[in-house]
C-alpha cells in the first residue's frame, strides 16, 4: 500500500500525470504485479504482487523516482 498525501487536492491535470507516471513504473514490473488500484478518495495505490523476494522494494523505489511524495504504507 502506497499513500500520495494530498494528491486528490491537486489539479487534475497534475492527477493525471501521478497516476500515468505510477502505471509506467508499475508497467516495469509486469512479471511480479498481479494487480494495482488507485483509490483517489484515499489517496492510496493497492499492489497486490507476486512472492518474488525484495520486489516490494524495487517497486516503492521505482514509484518513488517518478512520483517522489509517494510512501510506503504497510507491506506484509
Amino acid at each position: 500500500m502506497v499513500i500520495i498525501p494530498g494528491l486528490k487536492y491537486k489539479p487534475q491535470s497534475l492527477i493525471s500525470k501521478t497516476i500515468s507516471d505510477m502505471h509506467l513504473a508499475l508497467a516495469r514490473f509486469s512479471h511480479a504485479v498481479v494487480f494495482a488500484e488507485f483509490n483517489l478518495k484515499l489517496n492510496l495505490l493497492w499492489v497486490s504482487i507476486r512472492p518474488i523476494p525484495r520486489i516490494r522494494f524495487e517497486i516503492v523505489g521505482a514509484i518513488q523516482e517518478t512520483v517522489p511524495e509517494a510512501k510506503l504504507v504497510s507491506h506484509p
